[in-house]
């Protein structure tokens, strides 16, 4: 019998976790009302969900460049960087009068953002002990889902007394906010760099053929977690408007979600360490397959809140699924450049799960974009299944 070895995460709590609950409050506050935000610019129902899409494909653009960056300047130079990046793009998004100019600033939040993700998820691989792997990246998803419980309270005030454009500005001082928070963690990898600097840098093409067995395997079980997981984005806030459902009450289900993630975050990270993976991945692509098939059944506010506390139970659950298994994976030697890979993985789904919804919505209707995610979510919790059951076996095997 192993025992786990002295760690404590509150050693580790404020430069662990700290930037990405700050940084998160304006990505929560933001995400609710992005594609109200088109639509008042003029964007239809299709356009719309298009650009709420665009979050995901800036995500996509970045992901191995990102991985790249961070193997040379490392996670803590990568973080400032990341922060005043998504500054600069909020305050596009507050500023500009036009569709096309919301749509690129979203691009490069997206870039940001996805920037953001690796370098913190290379903090703690090198900050946490294997055996807390799961509890420990859960606790940074969770961060994020305090942000987004908190970001459309803040939100749902803002809109109430200034605008729609308001979550963009709190969104941009909170950035700055993590930016400044990141110069003040330690640099964790810096040895490691300098080691691979002597050794020679790894090329991300290189690491990318090394490893294509598991990012065309498990790798394409995280693009289907991705999709599910950003469907709601897109979808949910556009059935809330097709149904008469206000700005500021989005923001408030959109909170009330979130709280519903926070709960469960914990909770299925310490089932991850101890029962694997597949136990929590699988329940976050099945909720969204249930959930959206619901969705056309609703028209009132408590409904649509409904069916997004189905969305979060599962999503909560699943806190940190993808990040876990990018660093079960992770090779020491260009792990950076790994993990931008395992990034992109996601970020295909993420910007896929949107775009879907804004293709469908464009040649039928958004009660059939419903229909077509909730299928594919069915069809796409068993293909998660397998792969993550698949590593549970060869973790349990080494």
């Amino acid at each position: 019998m192993t025992t786990e070895p002295e760690f404590r995460l509150r050693d580790i709590a404020l430069p662990a976790y700290g930037p990405s609950v700050v940084i998160s409050i304006g990505h929560g506050a933001v995400m609710p009302v992005l594609a109200l935000r088109a639509r008042d610019l003029g964007a239809d129902v299709s356009t719309a969900a298009l650009v709420v899409g665009l979050l995901g494909v800036g995500m996509l653009l970045a992901s191995l460049p990102a991985g790249a960056l961070i193997a040379r300047v490392g996670e803590k130079r990568a973080l400032l960087l990341a922060g005043l990046l998504d500054a600069a793009a909020m305050a596009a998004a507050a500023l500009t009068d036009s569709v096309l100019g919301l749509g690129l600033a979203v691009v490069v939040s997206g870039m940001a953002w996805t920037t953001f993700l690796i370098s913190r998820q290379g903090f703690m691989i090198e900050a946490v002990p294997a055996a807390y792997r799961a509890r420990a990246l859960s606790a940074l998803g969770g961060t994020y889902r305090i942000g987004v419980f908190v970001g459309p309270l803040l939100g749902a005030v803002l809109i109430g007394w200034t605008g729609l454009t308001a979550v963009f500005w709190l969104a941009l001082a909170m950035s700055l906010v993590a930016a400044a928070m990141a110069t003040l963690m330690p640099d964790l990898g810096s040895e490691g760099r300098a080691e691979q600097q002597a050794a020679g840098h790894l090329t991300v093409w290189s690491v990318l053929v090394a490893h294509r067995r598991t990012l065309l395997t498990l790798g394409s079980a995280v693009v289907v977690l991705g999709a599910s997981r950003s469907v709601r984005i897109g979808l949910l806030p556009l059935w809330a408007e097709s149904v008469g459902i206000s700005a500021s009450t989005t923001s408030l289900i959109f909170a009330l979600a979130a709280f519903v993630d926070i709960v469960f975050f914990y909770p299925g990270g310490w089932v991850m360490d101890h029962y694997g993976r597949a136990v929590v991945a699988v329940p976050v692509v099945l909720s969204v397959g249930i959930a959206a098939l619901l969705l056309p059944l609703t028209s009132t506010a408590a409904g649509v809140a409904g069916v997004m506390m189905l969305i979060a139970v599962g999503n909560g659950l699943g806190s940190g699924i993808v990040m876990t298994l990018g660093a079960d994976t992770a090779p020491v030697r260009g792990r950076s450049q790994y993990l931008g890979g395992w990034r992109l993985c996601g970020d295909i789904g993420n910007s896929g799960g949107p775009l879907l919804v804004g293709a469908v919505a464009a040649v039928a209707s958004l009660a059939t974009a419903c229909v077509v995610v909730g299928v594919l979510g069915l069809l796409g919790s068993a293909w998660v299944g397998h792969w993550t059951a698949a590593l549970d076996r060869g973790r349990r095997t080494a």
